[in-house]
């Protein structure tokens, strides 16, 4: 069975090393990724997608937020604010 749903990457439960770099970014950056990716994928995105977009496309989520990789992944990670 399949099922689609739609959701807002602020609340996206990222899993393995897409967490390294979702959890460093602002939530207005993961909405502005979001509208980037509504944008390129007018149809949508499966969850494993967007997961390895962000674990293993870092430079390309970084791009469209205008921040280099190395300065975001030297962030403090939110959860542990």
């Amino acid at each position: 069975m399949k099922i689609i749903t739609e959701t807002n990457l602020t609340s996206f439960k990222f899993w393995a090393g897409a967490t390294d770099l979702a959890h460093k970014l602002t939530y207005s950056e993961l909405n502005e990724i979001s509208e980037e990716l509504e944008i390129i994928y007018p149809d949508g995105m499966t969850d494993v997608q967007i997961n390895d977009l962000f674990w293993f496309d870092e430079d390309f989520i970084c791009k469209a937020i205008g921040k280099n990789i190395d300065e975001v992944l030297e962030r403090q990670d939110w959860r542990q604010l």
